[in-house]
C-alpha cells in the first residue's frame, strides 16, 4: 500500500493473514490500533505473545486448555460413560453453551477431506480408540458437521467403533445441512443433542 509507513503495512499484512479478514478490514484494524490507548494495545500484544505458551492439548480429550487434563475432563460431575466427538475446539464451546450435554468430549482437530489430502491418520482418531480401551465409555456421540466431510468422518468412525461394543450415536437433524456447529443457536443445538440417534 503506497504512502503507508512500513510498521503499519506490516500490521496490515499480519491481519490479512487471519481468516475472514480482508484488506479493508485489516487496514481499519491497524489504524484503530494506532488510535487505541496504549494499555489496550499492550493487552492485545501480551495476549497474542503468551497464547502459545499457556495453551496445551488435553492428553485425554485433545481439547485446547490451560491445564492437562482440562477442566471438563477433571470434572467428576460429568458423565464418564459418554463421549461426544467433535471436529474442533469451537464445537465444544458451542455444545457447552446449550447447558444440555453433561458428558465428556473428544476433539478430532479436523475431518476426513480427500480433496485437501486429509485422511483419518491426520485426525486424533488413535487417541479416541485408546480411550475406549482404558475408560469405561458406553456411548460415543458423533457430532461432526452435517456436510459431506462431516458425514464421511462420521461413517468412518461408526465403522471403526461398532466392533468395540459401544453405542454409536449421531446428532439428530436439528442442524441445517451444510451448516457449522459453531454458528448454531442454542435451541437448535439442544434439540439435536437430545434427539441423537444410533448410526
Amino acid at each position: 500500500m503506497h504512502g503507508v509507513a512500513e510498521p503499519i503495512q506490516r500490521l496490515i499484512e499480519a491481519f490479512v493473514r487471519l481468516p475472514g479478514i480482508g484488506p479493508k478490514s485489516a487496514s481499519r484494524l491497524a489504524f484503530y490500533m494506532l488510535r487505541a490507548p496504549d494499555d489496550q494495545v499492550q493487552d492485545l500484544a501480551d495476549a497474542i505473545a503468551t497464547l502459545k505458551e499457556n495453551i496445551v492439548y488435553c492428553s485425554r480429550c485433545q481439547n485446547l486448555s490451560e491445564t492437562d487434563p482440562c477442566a471438563i475432563c477433571s470434572d467428576p460431575g460429568r458423565d464418564q460413560h459418554l463421549v461426544c466427538v467433535v471436529e474442533d475446539p469451537l464445537d465444544v464451546v458451542a455444545i457447552e453453551r446449550t447447558g444440555v450435554y453433561k458428558g465428556l468430549y473428544h476433539v478430532l482437530h479436523g475431518v476426513i477431506n480427500p480433496v485437501e489430502g486429509i485422511g483419518p491418520e491426520d485426525l486424533r482418531v488413535g487417541s479416541l480408540l485408546e480411550r475406549l480401551e482404558k475408560e469405561s465409555i458406553q456411548e460415543v456421540l458423533i457430532a461432526t458437521n452435517p456436510n459431506m466431510e462431516g458425514e464421511a468422518t462420521a461413517m468412518y468412525l461408526a465403522r471403526l467403533l461398532h466392533p468395540k461394543g459401544v453405542r454409536v450415536t449421531r446428532l439428530a437433524r436439528g442442524l441445517p445441512v451444510g451448516g457449522d456447529l459453531e454458528y448454531a443457536d442454542e435451541i437448535t443445538l439442544s434439540r439435536a443433542l437430545e434427539g441423537r440417534r444410533d448410526i
